[in-house]
C-alpha cells in the first residue's frame, strides 16, 4: 500500500491548459454584456439585443470553432416552448447551445459542462430593463465556450458536451430540459459540471481569495431508490455520493500549479436554500457538481443597476476578475480532460458482509475495455476528506484487504494504459 497522492497533469494536459486565454474569457463577456438583457422573457427576433441575440451569437461563435474539429464538433440549439408557469408568465421558447465532441474511443460515455447564459436584475419578472449579467453567468458562459475552442482540435476518448443553458434564472428550465432529454435517450452521463458565478475573487467586505474554488457536492443522490437509501445510511455512506466522488477527483486533477487553483469541497447540494444547473442532473441520476467563487457580493448579484450613497449595484463587468475566470476555467478543463481521458466509472462495487472478521472484501465487474490496465482501492478513515492510501491490485475483479471496513471508508477505481484514473466507486455491501 502507499499514501494516496493526487494526479499530476500530464504534458499533453498541461499544453491544453496553456491554451486557455484570459483575453478570449474577457472578450467573451463583454460581448454578452453587450446585449443588455439576456432575460429569459426577453426579445427573441432581434440580432443586438435580448436572450435571442445572444443565443444566435454563441452558436456563431461554437460553430467557428467547429470547423477546427475536422467532423468531431458538432452544435446544435435544441429548445421547446416553455408554457405559464411560475417565473413564466407567457409561453416562451427555452433553448440551449450545445457543443458535442464525440469520444474517439468510448463515444458512449459522456461528461457534461454548463453555464447559464441568462441573466436578470432584481424583479426576476423584468424582461426590458439592462441586465448584463457579467458574473452571473456569462462567466460560466465563457468558459463553456473557451474550453469548446480548445478541444476542437483534439480527440478525447469520450464525449463532451459543452454548453450554455437558458431559463436559470426562472427555474433552472434549461437544464432540466436537457438532463431529462439525455435520460429519456438512456445517455450514459458519467460526470456533469455546472459553472456558476465563477468571476470575482473579492467578496462583499473585501476579502481576497483569487486562488480557490468552491465545488459543491450533495450527499445522498435525490435519485436513489429507498433500498439503496437505507443500505448507504446504515454503513455510513453518506459522505461517499457520486457527486461527492465527483468532487473528489475534480480535488486531484485539478487543484495544482498547473490551474494554480484549490479546490474547495462543500457538502452541500448548494448554497442556503439555492439551487443551479447541476441539480436537475442530480434528479436525473447523473453525478454533478457546481464551482462557484468563495465570496460573492451581494451587491453585484439580482440587482437593478444603480448608484445608491456611493455604492454601485448590479451585476456589471467591471467587477469581473478575467484572470481568475480563466483560473477556474483550467480547473474545469483539466477535470472534464482527465474524466475523458481516464476509464469509466467501476460498476456494481460491493463490500461483502457475510464473514464476521476484521477482513475487507471488495469485488466488481471487471471492464472489457482494453483501455483499463488494473484497479486500485483506495480508503481513508471516517473523518478524512480526500483518499490518504491505495493500493494497486492488478486487473482483478475482487481483493481482500487485511483492513478492518468499519474503521475506513474504501473505493474502487480504473486506472487506464495511459496512466489516468478514474473517480473512485464506493461499495454498498452484499450479504
Amino acid at each position: 500500500m502507499a499514501l494516496a497522492r493526487a494526479q499530476s497533469p500530464t504534458e499533453e494536459l498541461t499544453s491544453l491548459l496553456d491554451e486557455f486565454s484570459s483575453a478570449n474569457i474577457e472578450a467573451i463577456i463583454e460581448k454578452l454584456v453587450s446585449f443588455g438583457t439576456r432575460h429569459t422573457l426577453s426579445t427573441q427576433n432581434s440580432t443586438t439585443r435580448g436572450i435571442g441575440a445572444a443565443r444566435d451569437w454563441i452558436e456563431s461563435e461554437m460553430k467557428k470553432y467547429a470547423e477546427e474539429s475536422e467532423g468531431r464538433m458538432t452544435v446544435t440549439v435544441p429548445g421547446y416552448i416553455q408554457g405559464v408557469a411560475n417565473r413564466i408568465p407567457f409561453p416562451v421558447k427555452i433553448s440551449n447551445v450545445v457543443a458535442t465532441i464525440k469520444g474517439s474511443e468510448e463515444p458512449e460515455r459522456v461528461y457534461v459542462m454548463t453555464g447559464h447564459y441568462d441573466s436578470r436584475v432584481t424583479d426576476v419578472l423584468d424582461y426590458t430593463s439592462d441586465a448584463p449579467g457579467a458574473n452571473d453567468d456569462a462567466t460560466g458562459t465563457a468558459i463553456a465556450m473557451e474550453i469548446a475552442r480548445i478541444l476542437a482540435k483534439t480527440k478525447p476518448k469520450a464525449t463532451i458536451m459543452l454548453a450554455a443553458v437558458a431559463g436559470e434564472e426562472q427555474s433552472l428550465f434549461g437544464s432540466t430540459f436537457f438532463a431529462q432529454t439525455l435520460k429519456n435517450s438512456s445517455t450514459n452521463v458519467e460526470g456533469m459540471l455546472n459553472c456558476d458565478i465563477v468571476g470575482s475573487s473579492t467578496g462583499d467586505r473585501g476579502q481576497k481569495d483569487p486562488y480557490t474554488i468552491r465545488a459543491f457536492a450533495q450527499g445522498p443522490p435525490p435519485s436513489e431508490n429507498a433500498t439503496t437509501a437505507a443500505r448507504r445510511l446504515q454503513v455510513g455512506g453518506e459522505n461517499d455520493s457520486p457527486a461527492r466522488q465527483l468532487a473528489r477527483f475534480s480535488s486531484e486533477v485539478a487543484s495544482n500549479s498547473a490551474t494554480n487553483m484549490s479546490i474547495a469541497i462543500i457538502y452541500r447540494l448548494d448554497r442556503f436554500l439555492r439551487g443551479g444547473d447541476h441539480r436537475p442532473f442530480l434528479e436525473a441520476g447523473y453525478p454533478a457538481i457546481r464551482y462557484t467563487e468563495p465570496n460573492e457580493n451581494f451587491d453585484h448579484q439580482h440587482q437593478d443597476v444603480r448608484t445608491e450613497n456611493g455604492t454601485v449595484y448590479g451585476d456589471l463587468i467591471e467587477f469581473v476578475d478575467f484572470e481568475y475566470t480563466a483560473r477556474v476555467g483550467k480547473v474545469n478543463l483539466a477535470t472534464l480532460w482527465s474524466l475523458s481521458e481516464a476509464p469509466g466509472l467501476v460498476r456494481n462495487v460491493t463490500v461483502d458482509t457475510a464473514a464476521l472478521d476484521n477482513n475487507t472484501r471488495l469485488k466488481w465487474i471487471l471492464s472489457t475495455s482494453t483501455n483499463v490496465k488494473s484497479y486500485e482501492v483506495v480508503w481513508r478513515s471516517t473523518t478524512d476528506s480526500l483518499w490518504t492510501h491505495v493500493l494497486d491490485v492488478g486487473k482483478v475483479d475482487r481483493v481482500t484487504l487485511p483492513l478492518s471496513k468499519d474503521n475506513a471508508i474504501f473505493g474502487v477505481r480504473a486506472v487506464g494504459t495511459n496512466g489516468y484514473k478514474s473517480p473512485a466507486t464506493y461499495p454498498l455491501f452484499s450479504s
